[in-house]
């Protein structure tokens, strides 16, 4: 969240901030509930200052009149302290819930729009692949191959859930074993996280769990929620802890299953494995200090295209628009990969990386303690190493041959121990 004194001095890019990301959030109410806080700490100081006066006087030795006198004054004292209390609760919940709604700044070349056809293309990387016969998408190549069944998916678990078979078991794992050993070399700490996280740490990252526009799956009777990246996971790990200034920046990478609800996502662009219900991906995160933030967030970019050029996919990078950040992004960087069966041929994203300065950190409670002595919020950063769904998509698609068989990318053989997937009637 924005600290409460950022708002309040500088109120009019606050408001402009929340339309330029097309939100609803009223910073006046949180300057103002902010303000009843305040008022409410120091009545209630005061009177708890007076209660203790009141039963100090009340050791010594007094007339009957004078000593009722302060029984009847501390009952009344005791029963406002108790109202202010409740008062006081009641006004903290209440700001928490306003500063929750008000995203993070922006980035000042953060392209302004609403959608993502309004985000800036800044780099492409590799020719988008041609072939010299009719392709196929990764749904029929996938069928073909004998890797993927959405059917069997949907009869057990419901549309939009699939089951990965055969060598496609072995390419998702080689996809998470080739991120993971890719980033330790970079001095990233690897992780596998629990898949679930209590509401606190989802609202903390800035994830809503609640409502019909919520993207999360809740677990009935449970203050538990299935996350939809281990970026939660994650940033959850050092909640309410002082990190020590010489260890940062802290470089994690968690591998987790992801769970997405997908409201409403519908249309050829969802189909099959681009967006999906449950999916493993290996995630990185990083805690630095606010200074590094800028630059962590160029080298979290250059590990996303190290990555997918080493897997040979060609793709381009785009700048967020201030619509699709996002609230806790303060900039936001994607990476579209060319998908042949996409409509033709189309880009696709496949990877993000944000930076959030000290959004998360304010409610999640990390600091760092500074060379004046003083705890200060981290900046929090987090960036997809690999989303196996989507990348086995562009590897299918992009690498496919006429007969219908699939090469692996080279970097890739070594890990999953074959270099081409044929399809199962060649096989038999």
């Amino acid at each position: 969240m924005l600290d409460i004194k950022f708002i309040r001095d500088n109120i009019d890019a606050v408001k402009a901030n929340i339309a330029d990301r097309y939100m609803k959030a009223d910073p006046d109410a949180a300057i103002r509930l902010a303000d009843e806080r305040a008022d409410a700490i120091k009545e209630l100081e005061e009177r708890r200052r007076r209660r203790n006066e009141v039963a100090s006087a009340m050791k010594g030795k007094l007339p009957d009149a004078e000593r009722q006198a302060l029984i009847d004054e501390g009952k009344s004292l005791k029963e406002g302290i108790a109202a202010l209390e409740s008062r006081l609760e009641s006004a903290e919940r209440e700001l928490k819930d306003a500063l929750s709604q008000i995203p993070n700044m922006a980035h000042p070349d953060s392209p302004r729009g609403k959608e993502d056809k309004d985000n800036l293309e800044v780099k492409r990387v590799g020719t988008p692949t041609s072939f010299d016969f009719e392709p196929r998408d990764h749904v029929a190549l996938g069928a073909l191959l004998d890797i993927l069944d959405f059917d069997a998916g949907t009869k057990v678990t419901g549309t939009k859930f699939y089951f990965l078979k055969n060598e496609g078991v072995l390419l998702e794992m080689a996809l998470v074993r080739f991120a993971v050993d890719r980033l330790m070399s970079k001095g990233f700490m690897p992780f596998s996280t629990p898949d679930l996280a209590k509401t606190e740490i989802l609202e903390g990252i800035g994830f809503n769990p609640r409502g019909a526009e919520s993207n999360v799956y809740r677990l009935a009777e449970e203050d538990l929620c299935l996350i939809g990246t281990a970026e939660i996971t994650l940033g959850g790990y050092y909640s309410d802890q002082i990190l020590d200034k010489a260890q940062l920046p802290l470089k994690l990478v968690g591998v987790s299953h992801c769970f997405r609800r997908e409201a409403g996502a519908a249309g050829q662009f969802s189909k099959g494995l681009y967006r999906v219900h449950q999916f493993t991906k290996a995630e990185m995160f990083v805690y630095c200090l606010p200074e590094d933030s800028e630059r962590i967030h160029g080298e979290l970019r250059q590990i996303e295209e190290e990555l997918f050029s080493e897997l040979g996919i060609p793709f381009r990078v785009v700048d967020t628009c201030t619509g699709d950040l996002g609230a806790p992004a303060y900039r936001k960087w994607d990476l579209e990969a060319w998908m042949p069966g996409r409509n033709g041929g189309e880009w696709g994203e496949v990877t993000s990386t944000s930076n959030c300065t000290d959004y998360q950190a304010r409610r999640l409670g990390v600091r760092y303690k500074d060379d004046d002595g003083k705890n200060k919020f981290v900046h929090g950063l987090n960036g997809t190493a690999l989303a196996c769904s989507r990348a086995i998509v562009a590897i299918l698609e992009n690498y496919q041959e006429a007969d219908g068989s699939v090469r692996m990318p080279a970097a890739l053989v070594p890990y999953c121990g074959f270099d081409r997937i044929r399809p199962k009637a060649q096989r038999q």
